[in-house]
C-alpha cells in the first residue's frame, strides 16, 4: 500500500462503489455456484472422498471400531499422483533455485542489479513466496483457475490503544517495520473475477478482480489498524454489521465459502463461516462494549476494479481516463479504504494461472478433471473386487424357514452351531439350505482393466508412472530410460512456458516496478554472495531500463549466453594479442557476478598495479647487479607503496572486515 493514493470517498461516490460493487456480486452469483461446485468434486476426487454410500460408511464404521472384516469400497488414486508430479516438476522449475528471482545487468549496473537481487531474495524469505506458490501450482493443476496476487505492503507495529477509533483520533503514527512485496495466494472459492475476458488477461485487460476472506473481530481490529488511512465515518457501522446475504433481502447467508471435503476432519465448514460466540462460552455476554455492536465474523472483500473516476463523482485529474482503485468492504455493506493505484505497471496486481490453457478460458478442463473419469472407472473396477470378496465372506443362500430361524442362519458369529426344527428330524439336511456356487472367474481381468486405465489417465496428463517415483520393471537401457523420461517431461515443460507467460512475466515485471517505486534505502544481507548490500534508491532507480529478472525457466545464463562467454574467455586466454585490447579483470569479474558471486572486491587498483610492476621492475634491474657485485649504496632505491598512493592494509579485503584491535 506504500506510495499508493488514499482517496477520500463522498457520500455519493461510496453510493456509486457500493452499488458497482453489488452489480459484480450479482454477476458472481451465478458463476461462482456453478464453479464453487467443480472446485468441490476435484477436491473430492483428489482426496478420494466421493463415495458416500451406505456401506461404504458402514465398512468404513466398522473397520473404525475394529472389525477388520467388513471390506470398504477403494478409490483407484488416480488424480493425486497426477496432481503432485506436475506439481513437484513445477517446483523443481521455478522455486530451486537461489534466489527464486535471480537479476542481471549491463556492467555498468551491476552494483543495482546486486541490490535488486538482495531486496527480492529478502521480500521472498520474509513474505514465504515458496510456500504460496506452491499452493499456486497445486491450484492450477487441480482447478486450472490459481489466482494469485502481488503488492508491495507494509508490516507496521502493533496498536497500544484497544480502540480502533480512539487510536484514529488521537491520530497515533505507527512506526513501519519491514516493507516489501508479498506474494499470496488466492482461495479460487473465494475469488471472483471479470470472466468476459481470459483467466490469463484478467491483470491486464479485466475490469475487476477480488477475493473475500473470513475475520473473527480481533483480526479485523488488527486489519484496520494497519491501514494507512481509512473511511473513520464506516468504521463504527462496519463493527455493527451483520453478515447479510449478497443477493439482497437482508436473509443472513454466507458469501465466504468453506467446502464440505473430509468427512473426517475435525473442522466444522458451517463454523468455519459463520460465526462463533466465544464472550457466550466464556460467560462474558455482558462485558460487550456499549458503543459498539461487534459480531463475532466479519467478511471482508478486497476489490479490484478499473474504472473512468469520473463515473463515480471522483474529481481527480484525468477523470475521463481509465484507472485503478482498490476498495475494502466489510460484509459487503460498508467502504472501509479507498485508494488509487498509481503503480508504473498499470496492472490489476492478481495474475491467474491456467497451465492447460487452450483458448475456451473457462471452459477448460484441469488435469484433475480429464483424470477423474479414469479414476472413477478404475474404481469400479476394484470396487467389482471387492464385492466379489464380500461375497466370498457373506455368501448367498437359500434356506427353509420352517426348519431353520432367521436368527440363527444369521449369525454373526462364524463357529456358532445351527440348531434345526424338531420337524427335521429324520430328513435330509441338505433339502433346508441351498448354497449358490461362488465363481471368481474376472477378477484377474478386472485387475488388468484397472492398470489399463491408469495407463489412459497418465496418457492423457502426458505423464508415466516413472515420473510419479513410482519403480516401474523392465529393461530398457540407460538412454532408452532417458529418451521416454524426456518425452514425458514435454507437456510439463509446455505448462511451464505457458505459466511464465501468463504468470512470472508479468509477477517479475510488477516486482521490479513496485521495487524502484517505493523502495527506501536500507542494509540487507546477501546470502548468496555472503555480504552486506547498501540499498541506494537513486542507484536503482537510474538503471530500470537494463535490469532482466530471471527464474527457473528463464535463468541468468540463458539471458547471457553463458556457454558462449565461457568460450569466449577461454579464446582470449589462449590469445595474448586479444586479451590486448580489452580489460580482462572487470571482464571475469562481470561473468562471476552474473551466476550470484561478487569478487570486483579483490580486483587490484590502479595504484597497486602500478606499484608491483615498479617492483617487478626494480627487482629486474638489482638482481643482475646484485650478481655482479655491486655495492649496496650504488643499487637504486626500492619503491614504495607510499610513492604511489597505495595502502596494502586497506586494499585488502581480509584485512578491511578484520576487527579493529583496541
Amino acid at each position: 500500500m506504500t506510495g499508493a493514493t488514499v482517496t477520500p470517498l463522498t457520500a455519493a461516490s461510496q453510493e456509486s462503489f457500493r452499488a458497482y460493487y453489488s452489480t459484480i456480486l450479482g454477476m458472481q452469483n451465478v458463476t461462482q455456484i456453478s464453479s464453487r461446485d467443480r472446485y468441490s468434486y476435484i477436491d473430492r476426487m483428489y482426496m478420494r472422498e466421493t463415495d458416500r454410500s451406505l456401506p461404504a460408511v458402514r465398512a468404513r464404521a466398522a473397520n473404525r471400531a475394529g472389525d477388520p472384516t467388513k471390506y470398504q469400497n477403494m478409490t483407484i488414486p488416480v488424480v493425486k499422483p497426477q496432481v503432485e508430479a506436475a506439481v513437484s516438476h513445477q517446483a523443481s522449475v521455478f522455486l530451486s533455485g537461489y534466489p527464486l528471482f535471480g537479476v542481471v545487468a549491463a556492467p555498468a549496473y551491476m552494483d543495482a542489479a546486486m541490490q535488486m537481487e538482495t531486496i527480492l531474495e529478502e521480500n521472498s524469505k520474509r513474505g514465504g513466496w515458496s510456500r504460496e506458490l506452491i499452493l499456486f501450482f497445486r491450484d492450477c493443476f487441480k482447478y486450472d483457475f490459481a489466482p494469485i496476487h502481488v503488492d508491495w505492503c507494509d508490516e507496521v507495529t502493533a496498536v497500544v490503544e484497544t480502540d480502533v477509533l480512539a487510536d484514529i483520533k488521537k491520530g497515533t503514527i505507527k512506526e513501519v517495520i519491514w516493507s516489501g512485496n508479498k506474494v499470496t495466494r488466492l482461495d479460487p472459492y473465494n475469488t471472483f473475477v471479470d470472466t468476459r475476458v481470459k483467466p490469463s488477461e484478467v491483470y491486464k485487460k479485466g475490469e475487476f478482480a477480488g477475493w473475500t476472506e473470513m475475520m473473527s473481530r480481533m483480526a479485523l481490529k488488527q486489519f484496520i489498524a494497519t491501514l494507512p488511512d481509512k473511511i473513520i465515518a464506516n468504521i463504527t457501522p462496519a463493527f455493527n454489521s451483520g453478515i447479510v446475504s449478497t443477493s439482497g433481502g437482508g436473509v443472513k447467508a454466507f458469501n465466504y465459502y468453506v467446502p464440505n471435503i473430509n468427512p473426517n476432519s475435525s473442522e466444522d465448514t458451517s463454523e468455519a463461516a459463520g460465526e462463533t460466540n466465544w464472550m457466550v462460552y466464556a460467560g462474558l455476554s455482558t462485558m460487550r462494549n456499549a458503543s459498539i455492536d461487534y459480531k463475532d465474523a466479519y467478511e471482508v472483500s478486497t476489490l479490484y476494479c478499473r474504472v473512468l473516476p469520473s463515473e463515480f463523482n471522483l474529481k481527480v485529474p484525468s477523470s475521463n481516463t481509465p484507472q485503478i482503485y482498490k476498495l475494502i468492504f466489510i460484509n459487503h455493506q460498508h467502504i472501509i479504504y479507498c485508494e488509487q493505484q498509481t503503480n508504473a505497471h498499470g496492472y490489476i496486481p492478481i495474475l491467474i494461472g491456467q497451465p492447460s490453457e487452450d483458448g475456451l478460458g473457462y471452459q477448460t478442463k484441469s488435469m484433475a478433471e480429464d483424470g477423474a473419469d479414469f479414476q472413477s472407472l478404475a474404481s469400479t473396477y476394484m470396487n467389482s473386487i471387492i464385492a466379489s470378496r464380500r461375497r466370498a465372506i457373506n455368501d448367498r443362500l437359500l434356506y427353509d424357514p420352517t426348519r431353520v430361524t432367521h436368527a440363527n442362519i444369521n449369525s454373526e458369529n462364524p463357529s456358532a452351531k445351527i440348531p434345526i426344527k424338531p420337524s427335521m428330524h429324520g430328513s435330509n439336511l441338505s433339502e433346508a439350505v441351498y448354497q449358490f456356487p461362488y465363481r471368481e472367474d474376472l477378477n484377474s481381468g478386472s485387475m488388468q482393466q484397472i492398470q489399463a486405465m491408469i495407463g489412459l489417465a497418465n496418457q492423457v496428463a502426458g505423464q508415466n508412472q516413472a515420473g510419479q517415483g513410482q519403480f516401474v520393471k523392465g529393461n530398457k537401457t540407460v538412454h532408452e530410460y532417458e529418451s521416454v523420461m524426456q518425452n514425458s517431461n514435454n507437456s510439463d515443460m509446455l505448462a511451464s512456458t505457458l505459466l511464465e507467460a501468463q504468470v512470472f512475466t508479468p509477477m517479475k515485471s510488477i516486482l521490479r516496478f513496485n521495487t524502484l517505486e517505493y523502495q527506501g534505502g536500507t542494509t540487507l544481507y546477501n546470502r548468496e554472495a555472503q555480504t552486506e548490500v547498501e540499498i541506494d534508491p537513486v542507484v536503482l532507480r537510474r538503471a530500470v531500463l537494463d535490469f532482466k529478472v530471471t527464474d527457473g525457466l528463464v535463468p541468468a545464463d540463458k539471458l547471457l549466453n553463458a556457454e558462449s562467454f565461457t568460450a569466449a574467455m577461454q579464446t582470449i586466454a589462449t590469445n595474448p594479442a586479444i586479451g590486448e585490447g580489452y580489460n580482462l579483470s572487470p571482464m571475469f569479474s562481470y561473468f562471476i557476478k552474473t551466476q550470484g558471486a561478487d569478487i570486483r572486491p579483490f580486483e587490484k587498483s590502479q595504484e597497486q598495479i602500478a606499484y608491483e610492476g615498479a617492483v617487478r621492475s626494480w627487482q629486474q634491474v638489482v638482481g643482475p647487479a646484485i650478481e655482479a657485485g655491486a655495492a649496496p649504496e650504488a643499487l637504486p632505491p626500492q619503491p614504495l607503496p607510499a610513492d604511489y598512493g597505495y595502502s596494502p592494509n586497506q586494499a585488502d579485503p581480509a584485512k578491511q572486515q578484520a576487527p579493529q584491535q583496541p
